[in-house]
């Protein structure tokens, strides 16, 4: 493992021996243990079980030698329920966005910062750890399996990180060093030792002239390193760890009921009294029948009687269900077969309480890892997450209005299970406008009838006069 400590060491020896940190330090990351897990999970997501589809059915001949299986069934399946439970997790944090208790620190972050997020919170579910680049004015993310963390031996904190990608194995290797200071891109091409491309600092500022030209271009840094961790738990470990053997319990059960439905399902018939016929005849048999469906028998000895067999799966269904239960439990899913459509806030509150345990702990390292973005951009501010959840939203909007008489319109909004955070500024925007209409509707109807008023009065006036006269 490679650190900060090692990385300043060998920049204060040469270029040549950066060239070969850097080399050294993409090997032992890519041949760690936590770079092999995050491999493997990454298939896993996309639903490919690498156990399954490496399986290969064996059997021993009549002289005890392993051959393959040619002729059973190998049919694979690959569930989905890794990419399904991560996918629950990250989207009941994450499903709504995230806000702040100040408008102006969501235009700072971008446009994009939500979707970003998202991405990177994900990843880190899926690897256990990613990273998030503040580049100049967005965010960007980077996955595990490209991106070298260079931690310091003193402090822990990450200072300096490698980032790599390749299309293919016949095309070059690009590389970016970050460091505090700026970032230094390099390139492997096939056959040639790595080669410095250029070097660049953080933050571009352009300068405008008063009529709207650029008058120039300023680079600078950060007052930090603007690569920030993001861990997926408390125990800085991807999901994947401790689920890999029940996923393959899961889908070696799941293609072994497939693959005996298949190699059983064909009827077998019993001729008796035939041991005449020869295995062209009786090849010749079974031919004509599966055509005609019809046997005739001359022989009043002989019959020919049809067998089916009967697959039993039953155990194995019930392991399946068991398995399948055992994994939410354990990852602290929310398994929504458990919920049933008259089911009370209660009985879905009691449901959630798994899920809402780990989303805990989940939003605390989004919280550390927003609170240093915003850190990197003189921002104090404090995020704010809306878990996406079902609910008996009759009953919840009941008891919300129940109690409206004693909260703000605000409150009362955020409370409504049918109202997402996005959409209360422009309900109240628009209760304002409605309201202002409504004043000023009053007040041109006082005026009116004012003026109706002083006209009835001038002419009582006028009358008065007249009779006076």
């Amino acid at each position: 493992m490679k650190t900060y400590q090692d990385l300043m060491i060998e920049m204060g020896k040469g270029q040549d021996s950066l060239f070969s940190f850097i080399e050294t330090a993409i090997s032992e990351h890519k041949s760690s243990e936590a770079y092999k897990i995050a491999l493997d999970a990454s298939n896993y997501d996309r639903q490919q079980n690498t156990t399954i589809i490496n399986y290969v059915k064996y059997i021993y001949n009549s002289l005890k030698i392993k051959t393959v299986d040619t002729l059973a069934s190998n049919n694979k399946l690959c569930s989905n329920i890794f990419h399904r439970l991560n996918t629950q997790r990250c989207l009941y944090s994450l499903g709504n966005g995230v806000t702040f208790t100040k408008d102006s620190t969501k235009e700072r972050l971008g446009k994009s910062f939500d979707n970003q997020l998202k991405d990177g919170a994900y990843k880190s579910l899926i690897h256990g750890l990613a990273f998030g680049f503040w580049n100049n004015d967005h965010l960007d993310i980077f996955d595990f399996l490209q991106f070298v963390p260079l931690w310091d031996e003193e402090t822990s904190k990450l200072r300096a990180g490698i980032r790599f990608w390749q299309l293919d194995s016949d095309k070059p290797l690009y590389i970016r060093l970050y460091l505090e200071g700026g970032s230094i891109k390099f390139v492997k091409r096939k056959g040639k030792k790595i080669e410095e491309v250029e070097q660049s600092k953080y933050l571009r500022i352009v300068k405008s002239t008063e009529l709207g030209g650029v008058e120039g271009i300023e680079n600078e840094n950060y007052q930090g390193f603007p690569i920030v961790p993001i861990w997926s738990n408390s125990l800085h470990q991807s999901t994947f760890v401790g689920m890999k053997g029940k996923l393959d319990a899961i889908d070696l059960i799941s293609s072994g009921i497939c693959n005996d439905v298949n190699d059983f399902s064909e009827v077998y018939w019993l001729i008796n009294n035939a041991s005449g016929m020869d295995r062209r005849d009786i090849a010749e048999f079974r031919a004509r029948l599966k055509f005609d469906h019809v046997a005739i028998v001359d022989d009043e000895n002989s019959s020919v009687q049809p067998f089916t067999q009967d697959v039993p799966t039953g155990s194995r269904v019930e392991t399946l269900n068991y398995l399948k239960k055992s994994i939410y439990e354990d990852f602290g899913g929310l398994d929504v077969h458990e919920i049933s459509a008259t089911s009370t806030n209660d009985h879905i509150d009691a449901a959630y309480q798994p899920l809402d345990e780990e989303a805990d702990d989940f939003e605390l390292q989004l919280i550390k890892f927003i609170h240093n973005i915003l850190e990197l951009l003189g921002i104090d501010d404090e995020p704010i997450f809306k878990r996406n959840r079902i609910s008996n939203q009759k009953e919840q909007t009941d008891m919300v209005l129940s109690a409206s008489e004693y909260l703000d319109d605000e409150t009362v909004l955020k409370k409504l299970p049918f109202v997402s955070i996005d959409e209360i500024n422009e309900i109240l925007k628009k209760k304002e406008e409605e309201s202002a209409n409504r004043f000023n509707e009053d007040i041109n109807l006082v005026n009116k009838e004012n003026d109706e008023d002083d006209e009835d009065s001038n002419k009582i006036i006028d009358r008065n006069q007249k009779k006076e006269e």
